[in-house]
């Protein structure tokens, strides 16, 4: 087996609020049973990443960190027992591969509720100290460690990397929801709340599912433009209009009942109480982009009057990676997957990236290191 690398550079957390520094990471010395150590090639960078940095996710973050969790590898080593991905594919040295955060597969959750994303023992890239082994629990990196428990996916050989890492979080949290809000009938208007990532990937996957009329909710105008060529027949901006008048104008593209689906993929707190307004009566309505710790006043008697179904929806497992992968695969050529990618930069320019997607400069940057 060829030597392993002593140490790998990446982009370090070390206070909320600071910018990240590029430091030498140790790389373990050896690959254990059942992980994969990867060379990262591309790590995209997602809205989670730049709330992170800043201290305003509601989830448990272990510091010091490498950002990014959105990562293609090239396979490097292999542990015993790492010849096959999760979906069964063989694996060899030089493949590229996404992986998942860890299932432990022996808790409640993961095998009564069968909800792994769940696992009472989940352990998360970017949430994970680096100073303690594996240490290569991040994206903005070199190297990568895919723990034992994580599920690891071949990229198909005619998905590029930057498509990818798309697929590693954005369009794996979008296909983890869309699976869990039901089938999509073609009567139905789904209007969607957002025109970031999320957003403009829900809009593609509604429309190729079937869907009669959708509707993006969102801004700026450029974005509101990428959502058409994803699949949205109708758009709605916020920056002119009130929530009224939006509930209003998602009503009058729906015979006066409003949307038979309701996707939030926002992150404002102030968006959960406009999606109960503008769903039927009867309607479903999922919530994916609440991570932050802000909050919002709703009255809870519309989500009984109104006989919704309000479904909340958190990361994605294996399952979810390979859906959006073959997604990808299949649609890279009629749906313009690559106009979501807005910039490149190296890893010494991460901090440039982080900030840029802070001020909605970009949709989707990627780090290729």
């Amino acid at each position: 087996m060829t030597a392993l690398p002593t140490s790998s550079r990446a982009a370090v957390l070390r206070q909320f609020g600071e910018p990240l520094r590029i430091e030498d990471v140790p790389v373990p010395r050896e690959i254990e049973p059942g992980a994969i150590l990867a060379r990262i090639e591309t790590c995209s960078v997602c809205g989670t990443d730049v709330h992170l940095s800043r201290g305003t996710l509601s989830l448990k973050v272990d510091l010091p960190i490498i950002i990014g969790h959105e990562m293609v590898g090239r396979i490097v080593a292999l542990g015993s027992g790492s010849d096959r991905d999760s979906i069964g594919n063989p694996l060899r040295v030089g493949d590229r591969i996404v992986y998942t955060h860890t299932a432990c597969g022996s808790c409640f959750y993961c095998t009564v509720a069968r909800q792994p994303t769940l696992c009472d023992n989940r352990k998360a890239y970017m949430y994970e100290s680096m100073e303690k082994p594996p240490f290569l629990m991040g994206g903005f990196s070199e190297y990568g460690y895919v723990l034992p428990e994580s599920g690891r996916i071949r990229v198909p050989d005619d998905v590029p990397n930057d498509l990818a890492s798309l697929c590693s979080c954005a369009f794996r949290s979008v296909m983890n929801a869309t699976s869990q809000i039901g089938p999509i009938a073609p009567t139905d208007t789904v209007a969607i709340q957002g025109a970031g990532p999320l957003g403009l990937l829900a809009a593609a996957v509604a429309k190729v599912g079937g869907a009669k009329r959708v509707i993006v909710i969102g801004g700026p105008s450029a974005r509101l433009d990428m959502a058409l060529e994803f699949g949205a027949d109708e758009v709605i901006p916020v920056e002119t209009t009130s929530p009224a008048e939006r509930a209003d104008k998602v009503r009058e593209l729906s015979n006066g009942r409003g949307a038979d689906i309701v996707m939030e993929f926002t992150g404002h707190p102030a968006a959960f109480s406009e999606g109960l307004e503008i769903a039927r009566k009867g309607g479903r309505y999922l919530v994916v982009g609440q991570l932050g710790e802000a909050g919002t006043e709703i009255k809870p008697s519309m989500i009984v009057k109104k006989n919704l179904q309000v479904i909340g929806s958190f990361s994605g497992d294996a399952a979810s990676y390979w859906k959006a992968l073959q997604f990808v695969q299949r649609h890279q050529k009629t749906i313009p997957f690559e106009r979501m990618i807005t910039g490149r930069y190296r890893l010494d320019e991460v901090n440039t990236a982080l900030d840029r997607m802070r001020k909605f400069e970009e949709i989707k940057p990627v780090i290729e290191i």
